[in-house]
């Protein structure tokens, strides 16, 4: 089992909220309200962990290890979305989420392949870390400066995490579950090491996920501005070509890891898929 071993290593790092944000070096002359309003939208979107949490337990249900490090993963991504919610209680109240506003992103997601699922947000969580690095770079304000900043490094931890479990559905459940993992992994790394060539933010809370509710069906849709995360992104924390080539580039290097490969484009990436899928033809 992985939860055990990924308990220990993440407690023994875990931060307090009431003692490592350095919460008396706020400057509210470093705050802007267009500042302020994104971390309101941040915090609502952390807050869709609980609904992602709810749909791991269901399509994993044969997977108590994995279904018990989502204990870590929940209180981890619960506590970012409290903590920047802490900080506009104490500095912006005005901007506090409603409990309304943050339910209203908790609805349910369809069924989905539990590999595809765990690809997709292990690319979620390397991108989160890029996207937060770049937003404790953007903002001004020296207190979420460093809440984004340790944030970051939880999102970071936490794809390491699910890179375990995707090293273990290659190795240690069978040589057919491995292929077909490997498929799954590959066609879910192709898809979002290239944001760079889509509209869209390629994010699990920016993709549609319950058929009855499209076209509303996206966390991002049921915030309270549905278009803040393209601003945001563009015109806000810029994160630019640069950035996305720096996150496609941290898929490909951990797929050429995991898949004892070497993938230096998404076209690599794509052809191994493809050699792959060809492997499964005589069945």
């Amino acid at each position: 089992m992985l939860y055990p071993e990924l308990f220990k290593s993440m407690e023994a790092v875990r931060w307090n909220m009431a003692t490592d944000i350095p919460w008396d070096d706020f400057d509210g002359s470093k705050l802007t309200d267009d500042q302020a309003y994104t971390v309101k939208m941040n915090a609502i979107t952390e807050w869709a962990a609980l609904p992602a949490t709810e749909m791991f337990l269901r399509d994993n249900r044969d997977d108590s290890d994995f279904s018990a490090f989502m204990s870590v993963w929940f209180f981890e991504e619960q506590k970012h979305s409290l903590a920047l919610m802490e900080y506009l209680r104490r500095f912006r109240p005005e901007l506090v989420p409603t409990e309304e506003e943050l339910h209203k992103v908790r609805f349910e997601f369809d069924p989905a392949p539990a590999l595809e699922t765990l690809m997709l947000h292990f690319c979620g969580e390397v991108r989160l870390n890029h996207w937060y690095r770049r937003a404790a770079d953007w903002h001004t304000e020296p207190v979420i400066k460093a809440l984004y900043k340790i944030i970051a490094q939880d999102e970071a931890r936490h794809a390491g995490a699910y890179l375990r479990y995707m090293k273990r559905a290659i190795l240690h459940r069978g040589k057919d579950f491995g292929h077909h993992a490997r498929i799954a992994f590959s066609k879910i790394g192709v898809l979002m090491a290239s944001a760079h060539r889509t509209p869209q933010a390629l994010h699990p809370t920016n993709l549609h996920v319950n058929k009855e509710l499209y076209p509303m069906d996206t966390v991002q849709s049921q915030l309270p501005s549905p278009g803040w995360l393209e601003n945001w992104l563009d015109n806000q924390i810029c994160f630019d070509n640069e950035w996305e080539t720096r996150v496609s580039s941290r898929i490909l290097h951990n797929m050429s890891l995991l898949m004892d490969n070497t993938f230096s484009t998404v076209q690599d990436l794509n052809r191994y898929r493809k050699e792959l899928i060809k492997g499964l033809a005589p069945a």
